[in-house]
């Protein structure tokens, strides 16, 4: 059964990233966009970033400009973009592709993962949030408009932290 960490992925300023170095890590993985509805969005993500990440909490944000063309920056603007506006401390990976036949093969698992209280399928927006537990596998997923810092994030966030 694969997990979070037999995949690679390259950050936003080009490097690659084997995913292993997030074992022992809960990440929440969020497929971003900059001229979206929910952008400020970033500004949740930050601020449970700073809350959380000494507790273990990794974000990991993949752009997409599927939804509606509201990515349509190179990397680099996109990171000048999340840096300045959103003063992002978070991971920032390379623009990618979360459905259709050529999705990435990480957003290819997570979409086929068994997940509450969205279930598996394809990305329905900007947004989309996985919750993956310290052994790699998905233990929430919610739908794009649920905040970052909701109760329903949150307590699973904590819940996550005290089991392990």
């Amino acid at each position: 059964m694969a997990t979070l960490y037999d995949f690679e992925a390259t950050d936003i300023d080009g490097a690659a990233r084997k995913l292993s170095g997030y074992s022992d890590k809960l990440c929440l993985i969020v497929n971003v966009a900059s001229e979206c509805g929910l952008t400020p969005q970033y500004d949740g993500l930050q601020r449970l970033y700073s809350e959380y990440r000494d507790a273990g909490l990794e974000i990991l944000a993949f752009p997409c400009n599927q939804f509606g063309a509201q990515e349509p920056g190179d990397n680099a603007a996109i990171a000048k973009f999340c840096r300045n506006q959103y003063r992002v401390e978070f991971g920032l990976f390379e623009k990618i592709k979360v459905n259709g036949d050529t999705r990435d093969p990480l957003y290819a698992w997570l979409t086929s993962s068994p997940s509450e209280p969205d279930g598996p399928g394809d990305i329905a927006w900007n947004f989309a949030k996985f919750l993956i537990g310290r052994d790699g596998q998905v233990i929430g997923r919610f739908a794009p408009t649920v905040e970052p810092c909701a109760a329903a994030i949150t307590k699973r966030i904590d819940e996550a932290l005290k089991s392990q």
